[in-house]
This record gives structure tokens, sequence and C-alpha cells, in this order.
């Protein structure tokens, strides 16, 4: 038998590189799952690491390949809590913009 939980809130640490690996396209597409109409989760995402770079703006990935900063404005546009570690970001020469 297979019980099924249904869960109020999601936390998502992403630590892979933006376009490394799909970690990182499947984490934010579960995000993205999370908070639809259907399932209407409380979803906060959390990136580190590497996966800072997924908020870095003006991404150009080549054509038919996923773009990572547009899915992350979608969570963002329907409420999602986005934090990035500032020392990450620090030590990749990334500035926060508030």
């Amino acid at each position: 038998m297979i019980e099924v939980l249904e869960l109020e809130s999601l936390t998502i640490v992403i630590n892979d590189p933006a376009y490394g690996s799909e970690r990182a396209w499947n984490a934010l597409r579960l995000a993205l799952a999370s908070v639809s109409e259907s399932m209407k989760m409380d979803v906060r995402v959390f990136l580190m690491g590497d996966a800072v770079t997924i908020a870095k703006r003006g991404q150009s990935p080549p054509e038919g390949y996923y773009n990572l900063e547009n899915m992350l404005k979608d969570l963002l546009g329907k409420g999602t809590v986005v934090r990035v570690c500032g020392t990450c970001m620090n030590s990749r020469g990334l500035e926060p913009r508030i």
C-alpha cells in the first residue's frame, strides 16, 4: 500500500551549477509543480554554492535549452521565497541586488 502525504510546505536547497547538469533544472521544475494550482504548496528555494549562478541576470542559453533565470522569475512571480547565499555570491564575484 502506498501512503500519500499531503505536504503544506517544501524547502528546496540547490547546490549544483546552473547548467552543469540537470539537477538545478529538475529542482526548479519540482518547485514550479509544487506551487501550481493543483498543489498550492508554500515553497522556499535556497541557492548555495555554484547554484547562485541560477539567479544571475541576462542568461542566454542556446535556443531550445531551458532558461533557469526565467524559471526562477516564474517562481518569484508566484510568491515563492528565494534566498541566495551571500558568501557563495561573493566568492563568485556576483553582486546582490535588492
